[in-house]
């Protein structure tokens, strides 16, 4: 087999991206006949068929998957096999670390934990920018994103009781953090509400709490994303169950009572593929992430 070149691992990325040899075409500055011949080389050099075409474009097949997954890995220590030389070269300690560190994080984690931690980043290291996507923690989830080549590092929930959902990641615990009940300030018996539930909730690793639990109701209002449960429990529609980072800066209106001494809790840390945790923009991120557990925590997260 004759190894992929470059270009062709971005025409791969490129066609999955765009659902369409049209379209991977105009983001490449190529056309749709070079794209689809680079396909079929690429196709024949590794002995699988890669994209179902039809006519509503082109869209992987498993073993495409795959191929653009590591495609994705391998441009990326392209671009930063360049910065990396040169900062050993002139002297790690001397050397700023540039470029672009591509996070995944789930909502309530990107929208209360992560801006501290990127403002201590940015005035640590002012030539390097963040892009940030928000993943919901379902499947695969963040993690899913790094191990695609998507993310550098995920911040993902973490279950050390079960397998990996995600094999052959490099990851780390940074805190945990307890559940607790959320409901309209001032109700008198709280746990009687209906419940309100989102998607994200409840992974395996609270699972048994909440099988344990005969005073929970089936969810009669079940949404996608954790603001909405927690407006529509402002509204006194009911009560929900949520993690604490979840809870922070919740709306007006709502209470939090604790869910007993041995509450359920989730385990909250980063993953990053092996090859992208020595370089020097996710060391750098990971450095200040662990940092963040030495200047304090909010109320139901503990430091691991």
């Amino acid at each position: 087999m004759t190894d992929l070149a470059p270009h062709e691992l971005r025409v791969l990325v490129a066609v999955a991206d765009e659902r369409g040899f049209t379209a991977a075409a105009a983001r490449l500055g190529s056309s749709q006949s070079a794209v689809s011949h680079a396909v079929r080389v690429c196709e024949r050099k590794l002995g699988a068929v890669l994209f179902e075409r039809g006519r509503h474009g082109a869209h992987p097949t498993g073993a495409g998957e795959r191929a653009v997954a590591h495609a994705r890995r391998i441009l990326r220590l392209l671009a930063v096999i360049g910065p990396e030389v040169r900062a050993v070269a002139a002297g790690d300690a001397a050397a700023e670390v540039t470029g672009e560190l591509r996070i995944a994080a789930f909502r309530s984690v990107a929208a209360h934990l992560l801006p501290p931690v990127l403002a201590r980043l940015a005035a640590r290291h002012p030539g390097l920018t963040a892009r940030v996507r928000i993943v919901r923690e379902i499947g695969r989830g963040t993690a899913g994103e790094v191990a695609d080549g998507r993310a550098d590092l995920g911040l993902a929930t973490l279950d050390p009781a079960a397998p990996p959902l995600v094999p052959g990641l490099v990851t780390a615990g940074l805190f945990e953090e307890t559940y607790a009940l959320v409901h309209p300030a001032g109700h008198p018996a709280p746990r009687g509400l209906p419940l309100v539930d989102w998607d994200e909730n409840c992974g395996s690793y609270t699972r048994d709490w909440w099988d344990r639990q005969d005073w929970i109701p089936p969810s009669t209002v079940d949404v996608e994303d954790d603001t909405v449960a927690l407006s529509l429990v402002s509204q006194g529609l009911g009560m929900a169950i949520m993690p604490r980072t979840a809870l922070l800066g919740a709306p007006a209106g709502l209470a939090v009572t604790d869910l007993g001494p041995h509450p359920p809790s989730r385990r909250v840390g980063y993953a990053t593929t092996p090859e992208l945790a020595g370089t020097a923009a996710v060391r750098a991120l990971i450095r200040e992430l662990r940092e963040l557990r030495g200047r304090g925590l909010p109320e139901g997260l503990s430091a691991l």
